[in-house]
């Protein structure tokens, strides 16, 4: 679903940002842990700036690319510079303005589940891009859809994290409900200035459980790297 241009803080703040320099801070609230603050600057940075699975992951694209939730442009703006073929996809109508204006060759407004053009060597879901699969149960609708986008022999890269640190006492031991739903899936509402947009959920998953996910709908998954708190890289491949 695309985000009504009205309702669209993420995108407002990087338009902002790219005209004027203006950081100031988009608010994240989510349901699990206190308010925090995300600066549009950070959707603009270098591959320099980039955090070292980010780097990786930028290093192991190839080929034809969709980049899936694009934002800003810049792993985009990176890979073209590599020479590659790269799609940049957002359901950010502002965002993919930003993107036309950054000089992004092929931006395109749209949800990842309705794109059908093509066939691609890599599909990539960098910062926690898999988030957009909601909840555990929304793995099998992503990797049916990505069975129809990915070319022979083609990958996802993506990273994410397991939230289970948020949840650990002084004694390193974690309380967690069981009965609840999976502690990685979360609420999020953000807001820019007078900017308010809908509430949306969003996933982070453990290594275990994307690797179960992967399994299920036949993909193998390979851990390629490991970052410093709970985060991780993936590659998924559909399985011969």
């Amino acid at each position: 679903m695309l985000i009504d241009v009205q309702k669209d803080p993420i995108g407002t703040a990087l338009l902002d940002y790219y005209h004027a320099a203006e950081d100031t801070p988009i608010q994240v609230k989510m349901d699990i842990a206190e308010d925090d603050t995300l600066a549009p600057s950070y959707f603009f940075r270098t591959y320099e700036q980039c955090p070292e699975l980010e780097q990786l992951a930028l290093q192991q694209a190839r080929g034809k690319v969709l980049d899936v939730g694009a934002g800003a442009g810049s792993h985009a703006l990176y890979l073209q510079q590599q020479g590659l073929d790269v799609t940049a996809l957002d359901v950010s109508p502002k965002s993919v303005e930003v993107m036309r204006l950054r000089g992004v060759n092929e931006p395109v407004l749209m949800d990842f589940y309705d794109y059908q053009q093509g066939r691609f060597d890599t599909l990539m879901f960098l910062m926690n891009g898999i988030g957009l699969v909601q909840t555990l149960d929304g793995f099998s609708r992503l990797f049916q859809h990505a069975k129809k986008l990915l070319a022979p022999q083609g990958q996802i890269l993506l990273d994410s994290s397991d939230l289970i640190y948020m949840f650990e006492q002084e004694d390193g031991s974690y309380v967690i409900d069981l009965n609840e739903t999976y502690h990685g899936e979360v609420e999020f509402n953000l807001s820019y200035k007078e900017v308010k947009g809908d509430a949306f959920n969003w996933l982070y998953v453990s290594e275990e459980l994307l690797q179960d996910a992967a399994e299920e709908n036949g993909f193998d998954c390979e851990i390629i790297q490991q970052g410093p708190h709970y985060d991780y890289l993936a590659r998924l491949t559909l399985r011969d």
